[in-house]
């Protein structure tokens, strides 16, 4: 895992992006935010190097994200997951945390497969062809992340006192209203803000970030 860091100051934003973003993918989250944003780059993303064997698990994404000094927190889906990993482990980590398009929570999320992910990727033909060629360097994820839950029982998450703010897509396939759902409702101050449409990271960009910078300035 490398890290890039934009911005300066407190508070501290630590952003970890999803399953085959790509660089600018995966700065959009910290996109407006005020103080430091720590934008992490996971293994077989983007220059960093290739994940070792067996490294997709979310305890051990987990372990990489604990590492780094933060206030804040967002996490986009595998981002998310190894973000309530994280919380479930150490609940007061965070004063706030947002999770994006959570894909998994206590239940095991059901196997898929790189070309899956490939034809569900829409956009800008440049967008579409930079995360198709990011998908070809994740075999070992699609298979080792199936079957893998966030947390073995939600109400691990009851003592995690932070806000949380959770943002789910209406229509997307690979991260459930339902999972969104049940996501905000296992912590004590989750708020859900579901999106009416399948790829809000791209559609509904500026809303988004509205959202983001207003729930971080508390």
């Amino acid at each position: 895992m490398i890290t890039s860091s934009y911005g300066s100051g407190s508070p501290v934003t630590l952003v970890a992006h999803g399953l085959g973003a790509t660089p600018g993918e995966a700065r959009i989250p910290a996109s407006g935010l005020p103080g430091t944003r720590v934008v992490v780059t996971l293994p077989s993303h983007g220059t960093a190097p290739d994940a070792p064997p067996g490294y997709w698990d979310y305890g051990r994404i987990a372990d990489d994200l604990a590492t780094i000094p933060a206030d804040h927190a967002v996490g986009v889906s595998l981002g998310a997951a190894a973000l309530v990993r994280l919380l479930a482990r150490q609940p007061d980590r965070f004063r706030r945390v947002a999770l994006l398009l959570p894909a998994v929570l206590d239940q095991p999320r059901p196997a898929f497969t790189l070309q899956q992910l490939s034809d569900l990727t829409a956009g800008p033909p440049a967008y579409v062809a930079e995360r198709r060629q990011a998908l070809t360097r994740l075999e070992a994820a699609a298979e080792q992340l199936p079957g893998q839950v966030a947390v073995a029982d939600a109400a691990q998450l009851a003592a995690v006192e932070a806000p949380v703010l959770v943002i789910a897509a209406t229509d997307d396939p690979l991260h459930p209203e339902d999972v969104a759902k049940a996501t905000a409702a296992a912590f004590p101050n989750g708020e859900l803000w579901l999106v009416g449409s399948p790829s809000p990271m791209l559609t509904h960009r500026g809303e988004v970030r509205h959202r983001l910078v207003e729930f971080f300035a508390g």
